[in-house]
């Protein structure tokens, strides 16, 4: 996939994310991996309206998350996005702004704990007798500290993260499998703060 192909995809792919209510305003951001020999991603620029984003809106980035050209800015997350692609090996990675993960984390500090749920399985696990664990981290605005966290608790089984008082993360092989991931453990969420009395129905971003 060449720069112009992953802003197509990354435009596409805001502008869902949008609609849904999970990149408001201008928040969140999305990558694609172009290439690993060296390490290298599109990002969506930042500061941008994630519903209105063109093929052109989006940065190439380093190993650091640094921009290697153009003269937009690359997302402030980009170095984290950068170390989950190495770390994790992932294809893609969509960092949203749910009210339903944050809630959870909020109640559930140490890890938000799923078992004997069927949308686990969209999520690359088990339905039953599979214990998922979903790492929360606390907030950073250094993302070495962010990324350090992340690689401290990453489980290779559990592709998400969630960033207290923040957002989530979650990364795939390309950007349609993230996305199911993230729509997954969207509604897995949902249903940990119902069971825990609380009503995020009406609020997704």
């Amino acid at each position: 996939m060449n720069l112009a192909e992953a802003g197509r995809a990354l435009a596409a792919e805001s502008a869902r994310f949008a609609a849904l209510g999970w990149m408001r305003g201008t928040s969140g951001n999305l990558s694609v991996t172009l290439g690993r020999d060296p390490l290298r991603l599109a990002v969506t620029a930042s500061g941008l309206d994630k519903g209105t984003l063109t093929e052109t809106d989006v940065v190439e980035v380093d190993f650091h998350g640094a921009p290697v050209s153009g003269t937009l800015p690359p997302s402030a997350e980009a170095a984290l996005h950068a170390r989950i692609a190495r770390v994790a090996r992932a294809g893609a990675v969509v960092h949203l702004h749910q009210l339903a993960p944050v809630i959870a984390a909020e109640r559930n500090p140490g890890g938000i704990v799923l078992r004997d749920l069927e949308m686990l399985k969209g999520f690359g696990r088990a339905a039953h007798d599979d214990e998922v664990r979903i790492p929360v981290v606390p907030n950073s605005q250094d993302m070495r500290v962010l990324g350090d966290a992340f690689e401290a608790g990453f489980d290779p089984a559990t592709p998400a993260l969630v960033v207290a008082r923040h957002g989530v993360y979650v990364w795939g092989a390309d950007l349609e499998q993230a996305r199911h991931r993230a729509e997954c453990l969207e509604w897995l969420l949902r249903f940990v703060n119902a069971v825990q009395g609380i009503d995020t129905a009406g609020g997704c971003a």
